[in-house]
């Protein structure tokens, strides 16, 4: 309710593309989402376009799910699962951090956030670091300042 206007209409074009992946994974598992979610960011972020319905089939077409899929960004019947699978997520991590979570072996935490992406070993010994700290009881929170934009590449 005291959200700013253009946050609220950012919030209601994310429902769109939200709404397509709980669509493609009650009609075609959980397991499309990985492709799906991957597809849409590199759109979005990568390429800086817009989730409208065209970039939206595209990334369906490239995941190899159906564009008709792309009808389920208008439809709020798939609200409440939309809800379902966010209070899910949150539920394990707790109210006071935003998103990205992750959940690794019982824990859960909000992150990482990393610009540059880690490619290859470095995503590796990031990943050991993960498992470290998922792994220590009691641990809860590490966070510094962001000094840059995110970097695609």
């Amino acid at each position: 309710e005291d959200l700013p206007a253009d946050y609220r209409e950012g919030l209601a074009k994310a429902w769109a593309a939200v709404r397509v992946c709980i669509a493609a994974e009650q009609h075609h598992g959980p397991d499309v989402l990985g492709a799906l979610y991957t597809a849409m960011g590199t759109l979005r972020h990568v390429e800086q376009l817009e989730l409208d319905r065209v970039n939206i089939e595209k990334a369906l077409a490239e995941s190899g799910l159906p564009t008709s899929l792309a009808d389920a960004m208008g439809d709020t019947s798939y609200d409440e699962a939309v809800r379902r699978s966010h209070q899910g997520g949150m539920a394990a991590v707790g109210t006071e951090v935003g998103t990205p979570t992750i959940h690794v072996n019982g824990a859960a935490f909000f992150g990482p956030v990393v610009t540059p992406a880690p490619r290859g070993e470095a995503a590796g010994r990031l990943w050991d670091g993960v498992l470290l700290v998922a792994g220590t009881d009691g641990f809860f929170e590490l966070k510094r300042s962001r000094t840059r934009d995110p970097i695609f590449d």
